[in-house]
């Protein structure tokens, strides 16, 4: 490595990310970890991607990437049309045998790629030649297009197809990929980072940023205290008002948002804790669950754990999905009320404790949160003092985080503060937070029956947006009269990046833009000027 001071121009540059987890591989169909997600970002390739407009009903605003162009032949085949500029960074051409291999690989049930169950409904992918890939699917709906691009990274067929489906998640390549993206890979160093430099013969254009590097940091409160004292520059999720008023005095940090992809909720558990062969002796009755809703004012929490940084969601979603609506009705704060249907219910403070109990049983549970999460914590002391109001014991069990999801596993809970993660759709089968927390989206299986042609419409795109919201409020006023979990909050994440990066707002993830970010040539600090 040379001395600072060799680089100069428009194509220097550093950008360090302060991240908190290492991943275990970079190899995409194998994690679901959000760095390596990230890194994948930039190492790999999809078909296409999704616009600003996060949307997701037929192919409307979505950026061509390896295909560089697409039709439809017929209502159940699509055909992309691959770019033939596109490399891999080993030389080699992309090729729809690429694409063909990739499908093959996630839906492998060897592999059991996390992405595997959303690719369901695509039948084949076959190569009509080189540069030609067709997708066959099992039936029409809303989302083929969206299926057929956002869950797969395209590998490279030359480099994978002699490795084990069953080593992949453990393989060499997995620590040393060869992509087709705007970056290549240059280190791992274990515990310590992750090291990406610029392919400057990238096909869609050279990235404005020379070098990418992932530092691995204990704890949220080192990464901020990194980004502050301009030892890394970017920190993309600051999570607390705190942290966010840490990072604007800084002054030479820019704060940012981006719409947050993370829905929080208190789940109940309808199976006894620890049998799961018996129902819960409190949670099985749904008007319990109802009045114990009712008893919680989920604005006030959100004010006062997250400040403007917080929602409190109409649903079991986050704000990145364009289903959302305010309009969707939830059950009211009502704390009379849900006493009324706690008394109806049997449950009275026969003794004056301050407690009610039913048949000499004490309305009592346990709320389950992770050690690892200051705001689930925060946020479970919160629901224990509002649970209180209405004559309820809540006690916290706060766990490290192997134990705390060994203990979900089992069904061995009463209630816990879980989050979950969705990306841009709401359709059952993506990674969806009304799916995992019991809950289904039912109107998306209406709303493919008013669907003609999968294709492109700008008027249909936006005529079906309206009718989800429609059956969606449907939906979710059904979900909110039998509820099994109810919302708490959703987060608009605020970041924090040094002023002199120039960066790009993205669409549905911040590393999404990365090869667009730009640091002015009178602006470079010691770092960026380092080159190899």
């Amino acid at each position: 490595m040379r001395a600072p001071g060799g680089c100069t121009g428009s194509y220097c540059g550093t950008v360090i990310d302060a991240a908190l987890a290492e991943p275990s591989t970079l190899l995409p169909p194998s994690t679901e970890d959000v760095v390596a997600q990230d890194i994948d970002e930039q190492l790999f390739l999809k078909l296409a991607d999704v616009g600003m407009s996060t949307n997701t009903v037929g192919d409307e605003d979505f950026q061509p990437l390896l295909a560089e162009r697409w039709e439809w032949d017929g209502p159940l085949t699509l055909v992309f049309h691959l770019d033939p500029r596109a490399r891999w960074q080993d030389g080699q051409k992309v090729s729809a045998a690429d694409v063909e291999f990739t499908f093959d690989a996630y839906k492998d049930s060897v592999l059991a790629s996390p992405f595997r169950a959303k690719l369901r409904r695509i039948a084949s992918v076959t190569q009509r030649d080189s540069l030609t890939a067709v997708f066959r699917f099992r039936e029409r709906y809303p989302e083929m297009f969206y299926d057929a691009v956002y869950h797969m990274r395209i590998l490279p067929a030359h480099l994978l197809r002699s490795v084990p489906r069953d080593q992949w998640k453990t393989a060499p390549f997995g620590r040393q990929p060869v992509g087709s993206g705007p970056y290549k890979f240059v280190r791992w160093q274990s515990a310590q980072s992750i090291e990406l430099e610029a392919d400057s013969t990238f096909f869609l254009g050279r990235p404005g940023i020379r070098r990418l590097i992932w530092r691995f940091t204990p704890n949220l409160q080192v990464a901020i205290t990194q980004v502050i004292a301009d030892q890394a520059d970017v920190r993309e999720q600051l999570v607390t008002p705190e942290n966010v008023e840490r990072a604007r005095a800084a002054p030479q940090l820019n704060l940012y948002t981006f719409r947050g992809n993370i829905y929080t909720y208190l789940g109940f558990n309808l199976r006894a804790s620890g049998d799961t062969s018996q129902a819960h002796p409190i949670f099985a009755d749904r008007e319990v669950r109802r009045a114990l809703t009712m008893a919680v004012d989920r604005a006030s929490l959100v004010k006062s754990a997250l400040g403007d940084l917080g929602k409190a969601p109409p649903g079991p979603m986050s704000s990145l999905l364009w289903i959302w609506d305010p309009e969707i009705r939830q059950l009211p704060y009502d704390t009379a009320q849900a006493g009324r249907i706690l008394n109806a219910r049997g449950w009275r403070d026969h003794d004056g404790d301050g407690v009610r109990d039913k048949n000499g049983q004490p309305l009592t549970f346990h709320i389950l949160v992770p050690t690892t999460s200051v705001l689930r914590r925060q946020y479970a002391r919160l629901l224990q003092e509002q649970f209180r109001v209405v004559g309820v014991r809540a006690e916290i069990d706060e766990l490290e985080f192997s134990v705390f999801t060994q203990r979900l596993q089992a069904g061995n809970y009463d209630t816990a503060v879980l989050s979950r993660g969705n990306d841009p759709s709401p359709a059952p089968g993506s990674r969806n937070p009304g799916r995992a927390a019991g809950g289904r989206l039912q109107f998306w299986s209406v709303l493919q029956c008013g669907i003609r042609t999968p294709g492109r419409s700008r008027d249909r795109g936006a005529h079906q947006g309206s009718g989800a919201r429609v059956l969606a409020r449907r939906d979710l006023d059904h979900q909110r009269r039998r509820p099994r979990h109810f919302p708490l909050f959703t987060r608009e994440h605020r970041g924090g990046a040094q002023a002199n990066r120039q960066r790009a707002d993205p669409p549905d993830s911040w590393a999404a833009l990365l090869r667009t970010w730009r640091i002015p040539s009178d602006r470079l600090i010691d770092r960026d000027r380092v080159e190899r």
